[in-house]
């Protein structure tokens, strides 16, 4: 079970190259109230640092120093593993399937994935760390997309309108936020998901946060 979550401001680090970026999200951060417990550029000793910064999430570009390659996503693997109450957030140019499949595998929560030159909103993104320091999944639609396209038969079966329900189940979104994105009453939402739990097999569990952890829990598989 999940630590309770404690009150107080919530406390981010960063691992992020770009100067430009990493200063432009510590004044972000501390404009929403939250602490920037420590920002570096880059993931060594990301463990140790995070644990030292007594941080709530750990932000993280998938591509750092030295080489530039896949050195942060394999750090926040490492993070996940060593300390999984910490929320991670993945903010990157790049949609990396493999890593994100095998980030989201435990099916916990605390868990996002977002495309820098997708996020439009700075009180989105604010929100979204939130929610990720909440054990909630944020992703960005194309890493969805992503994720969803590498399922073969299974997702066949769905009707286009199941598809996108399910594409925004996944986005983490409520029913109701669902119905306003499709322009369709949240009975008709409901009866979407039900029909996709039952054509992939899922359980229905009681709670939009534990249907949105069940499907991406299928995709792992």
């Amino acid at each position: 079970m999940a630590a309770a979550i404690e009150s107080g401001p919530l406390r981010v680090v960063l691992f992020e190259d770009s100067v430009l970026l990493r200063e432009g999200l510590i004044r972000l951060f501390d404009e929403a109230g939250y602490v920037t417990a420590g920002a570096w550029g880059d993931a060594h000793g990301v463990v140790e640092r995070v644990r030292a910064a007594a941080a709530d999430v750990a932000i993280l570009d998938v591509r750092l120093p030295p080489a530039f390659r896949d050195e942060g996503i394999r750090a926040a693997l490492a993070l996940r593993d060593a300390l999984p109450d910490v929320g991670i957030l993945v903010l990157s140019q790049y949609v990396e399937g493999v890593y994100a499949r095998e980030l989201l595998a435990g099916g916990e929560g605390g868990v996002g994935y977002l495309l820098k030159d997708r996020v439009t909103s700075l009180d989105e993104f604010t929100d979204a760390v939130r929610r990720v320091r909440e054990r909630g999944t944020v992703l960005d639609p194309l890493v969805v997309q992503g994720l969803l396209s590498s399922r073969p038969d299974p997702l066949s079966t769905l009707t286009p309108r199941e598809r996108d329900v399910l594409t925004l189940m996944a986005e983490g979104r409520s029913n109701a936020s669902i119905a306003e994105r499709l322009f369709i009453g949240v009975g008709a939402v409901e009866k979407n998901i039900s029909a996709i739990f039952s054509k992939l097999g899922l359980e229905e569990s009681g709670t939009e946060h534990r249907r949105v952890l069940a499907v991406l829990a299928f995709l792992q598989h």
